[in-house]
């Protein structure tokens, strides 16, 4: 099967990282199934990158919390097409008190960070196997290094993603499928989350990338068979601090930093 017949498919894929994601794969003339919620564009993004790239991109609007929605697009997915690169970039995380979180939004994490993931690969696998060569990039997070105050489920979320990731990576060895995991820090992916951003200290704000360098980094790694990716040198440093730094220390400085989120919201 020649190159332009095979996809990448990219979840969360309509803005931010996913889109950034898109565009680093389009610039190499890669295929592209978008995979995003309903009414955000996702149409529109895939018919923007085929006409600018000359390459095929579709569109496929979808919420994965939903179960029968993961199932149903896998099918889709294993019916009409051939694929060589699954990116697994849609995430949800939040800044609250554990109480004052709804049962919902805790929900809303596991489905989407951890099941959708893990379910996604899962059914994929056998397309990915028929490739000469295919890979697999899980979006994880820099906060997977270590417990977050006031964002717990999330941290503990993406160090499922890391672990996963890596164990899948070391079952696959010898097979085609080379396995990824990214740990971007945080990214100004619009207004409301920038201002945010404006209320961390210096050290977590630089950690911060572009959603488009943090995107040519993954790529670039993942092409090269990098099994863990940590985008950026602040990055690096801040996953060394994670290892050195007492956790006691750790959980304090970054919990009095997080709970401003919860202030500005408030406000």
């Amino acid at each position: 099967m020649e190159q332009r017949e095979l996809f990448t498919i990219i979840t969360g894929a309509s803005k931010g990282l996913g889109k950034c994601l898109a565009i680093e794969c389009a610039k190499r003339g890669r295929n592209l199934i978008l995979i995003a919620l309903p009414f955000e564009n996702v149409n529109r993004t895939a018919m923007d990158l085929s006409k600018k790239f000359n390459i095929k991109a579709i569109g496929y609007e979808t919420d994965l919390t939903s179960n029968k929605n993961v199932d149903s697009m896998a099918k889709w997915i294993k019916l009409n097409y051939q694929i060589d690169m699954l990116i697994n970039n849609a995430g949800v995380g939040g800044t609250n008190y554990i109480e004052a979180a709804t049962e919902n939004d805790i929900s809303t994490i596991i489905q989407l960070n951890m099941r959708a993931l893990v379910f996604l690969t899962h059914q994929l696998l056998p397309v990915l196997k028929t490739q000469k060569k295919s890979y697999v990039l899980n979006i994880s997070s820099l906060a997977a290094f270590g417990p977050m105050a006031y964002k717990t489920v999330y941290p503990a979320s993406k160090a499922f993603v890391s672990s996963f990731s890596r164990g899948l990576n070391a079952e696959l060895k010898d097979t085609n499928i080379s396995v990824s995991v990214a740990h971007p820090g945080g990214m100004a992916t619009n207004p409301e989350i920038k201002e945010r951003m404006g209320k961390y200290n210096s050290f977590i704000k630089s950690t911060f990338l572009s959603p488009g360098e943090t995107a040519k980094i993954c790529i670039e790694q993942m092409l090269s068979e990098k099994t863990v990716i940590v985008p950026g040198f602040a990055n690096k440093i801040s996953r060394l601090g994670f290892k050195l730094f007492p956790e006691r220390l750790r959980l304090n400085i970054l919990g009095r930093s997080v709970k401003k989120e919860i202030i500005v919201k408030a406000a």
